[in-house]
Formats: C-alpha cells, structure tokens, sequence
C-alpha cells in the first residue's frame, strides 16, 4: 500500500479509535444529506410513478377520442386492432350521472366498459375486490369502494341510475324513469378519487343511458411490450387518417401537463436537498484544514524525507473521497431503512394530528408510495462521492504548497 494511502486511513482512523470526532461529524453529515435525497426521490419518484401505473392500468397506452361521438365504433376498432404494436383496442363511454342507493345521493363518474374486450387493455379483474367481473351486464354494476362505502351499498342491493337524459326528455314532455340495477361487485384501485367517485356498467346500458345508440366516446389501446406509445400513437392516426374528428393520444401526451409538473417538483425538491451535501462537504473542508494546520510540521517532514507534493495532496484526497464513500454507505442504509418503515411512520403521524382524511383527499394515496430510478439512484452516489473528494482539494492544495523547511520551524 502506497504511504500516503496508509497514511490517510491512519488520519481518519486513528490507532486506539475507531473513529475521529471530526470524520464522524463529517461522515454523519454526507449520511444524512444522502439519506434525505434518497427518500425524497423515491416518494416524489413514488407518487410519479404510481400515477403513471394508474394511467395505463386504467387508459391504456393510447386513448383515441373525438371532438364528437364516434358513430361507427367496430369499423374504427377493426382498423386500429390492424396497427402494428397494438395488441388490443376496448370502446368506451362515460359521463355523470346521479346514483341512489337507501335514500343517498352521489353523482359519481360512470363508466360503460365493453365486458368481451375491456381486459384486452385494462385489468379491472385485478382491481375486484369483491363480487366478480364475470356478473357485469346490462342489469347490473359494479361500484368503486369508497363509493360503496360512503353509500352503504353491498353485492346483491339494488342502486338506481339516472343521467342528464332525464331532463332532456322531460323538456320535450317525454318520460325516462331512472334505470335500477344490482350491485354486481367492488373494485378498488388504490387512487382516492377514482375508489370514491367512479361506477362501471357495460357499455350498452351506458348507451341507453345517455341515449348514444350505437356510438362511443372513445377507445382505450394496449400496446405491445417495448413499444414506445408516441409511435404506436403516431401509427394509429396514420390509419384513421379518413376518420378527421378522430385522433390518438399517447398516455404522455394526453397527461403531459400534470406529469411535467410532477417531474418539475422532483428536480426543484432534489435541487434545493443538494445543498445538505453542499453543506456537508464544507464540514469536510473544514475537517481537513484544521488537520493541515495542526499537523503542519508533520507535513513539513513528509516533504523532507522525500514527500512529492502530489503524494501529499494525494493524502487528503483520498481522505475526502472515504469520507464520501462511508458516508453514502451510511446514508443509503439510513434512507432505505426509513423507507421500509415509511407507512408506519405516516400512520403514527396522522395518528397524532387527525390528518388522513386530509391526506388522502389532497394526495389521493392511502398509502406513501416508494420508487427510485437507478439512474437517480447513480447520480445521487456519484454526486456525494465526487463532491465529497473535491472537498478535499483546497486542504490537499494547502498542503503541497507547504515549504518542508518552513514547516518544520512551524511552532
């Protein structure tokens, strides 16, 4: 082993220690700014990436719409399943409409889902937490969660439907009675405002109930495996070319607004926790001047025995750099460890202040969901060790510059 290498293991672990006060001060801080960004990133990272999930699995990849209704949904449908990369295409039609259930009122989104095709896209079967996707047809419905339980509704109670229709055919001194239909199932999808405010029926009875006939909103598409959704996108609108009202959207630029924002607030919070490690490499800094100034005569020494001024510089750079090592080490451990207790820790929290309720409505997760990307995960270890080093490089510079003889009468 080289002699400056020894001799900086020995300046920051000293014979008899295990550890110096100031390497521990140091090491502590770089930990703890590492630890910061690390659950920073994978909660921001979490709800971004949550989103996106719940986007797709209730999208699709590709959603086509119209500025109108689509009146000829299976023509449509067979030209986009013709499309390479696309692997299944689901009609669908949505709107408001007024649920009862005992006497209470909701007015929650309503869904009308094709049961044949509906799981070619979206996996709703993964979402039924209690009936089954199999009962769905046109006497029937399946009620989100929440929904349910703010209602009190059960499988095998009978909800009743109306929709705006009702005025339009009572302006025209017509007659449309509400349509009553039996709870077939609950879904949950884990996103508050979807689990408290949706309602699926089949797509026929949400024909009939906003008097459509045989047209459609729009299609959700699922893509094949790989493929990127703008190109598939850009694909199916080069089929529908005939079709002008009609055009395809790819999940990211159907979203791309709200999922810039999301991004924006992960790079601005990341930015603004970089100055944790900032601050702690000038602990470091600090750390190894004090240990020029104390240790000059050493310094002085080393030169005179024959000490090359890039070997002593060397001595603190390596410093500097096990500083950041350890100290990364420390702070990925300390970050992934409260991330594995995040949830509980969230609980005890809105335990103490009466804020869930407050917390699910404004962030629409239950739970504090949790995901890095690798390449985030580089930069933060790349970023703390290469700054950490750097640190090291004024009292590295200090040090080569020090005369042996004037060091050696240094009192």
């Amino acid at each position: 082993m080289p002699w400056y290498l020894y001799l900086a293991l020995k300046q920051l672990f000293p014979s008899g220690k295990r550890l110096s006060f100031f390497t521990a001060i140091s090491i502590l801080g770089v930990a703890l700014g590492v630890a910061t960004l690390v659950v920073t990133n994978s909660v921001m990272g979490g709800f971004g990436y949550e989103i996106r999930r719940m986007i797709i699995d209730t999208q699709g990849e590709v959603q086509i719409r119209a500025r109108s209704l689509i009146e000829n949904p299976s023509e449509v449908a067979a030209a986009v399943s013709k499309v390479p990369g696309v692997v299944g295409v689901t009609p669908y039609a949505q709107g408001v409409g007024m649920l009862e259930y005992g006497r209470k009122p909701a007015f929650p989104l309503i869904q009308g889902v094709d049961v044949n095709r509906v799981n070619d896209v979206i996996p709703l079967r993964r979402f039924i937490r209690a009936g089954s996707l199999d009962d769905l047809d046109d006497d029937t419905v399946i009620l989100s969660s929440q929904l349910a339980e703010s209602l009190g509704a059960r499988i095998g109670g009978t909800v009743t439907i109306s929709s705006p229709l009702l005025i339009e055919r009572l302006k025209n001194d017509e007659v449309f009675l509400p349509r009553e239909l039996v709870v077939a199932g609950i879904f949950e999808i884990g996103h508050q405002q979807l689990d408290s405010n949706t309602v699926l029926v089949t797509l026929r009875r949400m024909q009939d109930l906003y008097g459509l006939g045989e047209s459609v909103h729009g299609f959700n598409v699922k893509i094949a495996p790989g493929l990127d959704a703008d190109t598939v996108a850009a694909r199916i609108n080069a089929a529908l070319s005939a079709y002008s009202e009609m055009r395809a959207f790819s999940w990211l630029d159907a979203n791309s607004e709200f999922l810039f924002v999301i991004q924006m607030e992960k790079n601005l919070v990341s930015i603004l926790l970089l100055f944790i490690i900032l601050v702690a490499s000038f602990s470091i800094m600090s750390s190894l001047l004090t240990t020029v100034v104390r240790k000059t005569r050493e310094i002085g020494l080393l030169g005179a025995l024959g000490g090359r001024p890039g070997q002593i510089a060397a001595c603190f750079c390596v410093q500097g750099f096990l500083i950041g090592v350890l100290g990364t080490s420390g702070g990925l451990a300390l970050g992934f460890g409260f991330l594995h207790v995040r949830n509980d820790v969230l609980l005890l929290f809105t335990k103490l202040t009466g804020s869930q309720a407050t917390l699910e409505r404004f962030y629409q997760f239950s739970n504090v969901p949790a995901h890095i990307e690798s390449v985030d995960l580089v930069v933060i270890i790349a970023g703390t060790i290469v700054i950490s080093t750097l640190a090291g490089i004024f009292p590295a510079w200090r040090a080569s510059r020090l005369n042996p003889v004037e060091a050696l009468r240094n009192e």
